[in-house]
């Protein structure tokens, strides 16, 4: 099994939004590690193979954040 790479853009306008984005990784079974950027707008996150991309944007999604686009290991994917 290999881990998976997603990553996110994002909007967020204060380091508020950008915690609330940290919350929700942090909180997710499956997460290895994650890297929340303010300055680029941007989320990526290293998760085993059994946490998928819709669970990711999901979870995303609840903080209230609009995603604007988003890929897994590479290759874009619906938002």
């Amino acid at each position: 099994m290999s881990d998976h790479t997603y990553k996110f853009e994002i909007a967020m306008s204060c380091g508020g939004c950008s915690g609330a984005v940290e919350r929700v990784l942090k909180k997710l079974d499956g997460v290895k590690s994650y890297n929340v950027s303010l300055e680029t707008q941007t989320a990526e996150i290293v998760a085993e193979d059994s946490l998928s991309y819709d669970t990711v944007l999901e979870k995303i999604k609840k903080t209230g954040k609009t995603v604007k686009t988003g890929s897994a290991d590479g290759e874009n994917k619906e938002v």
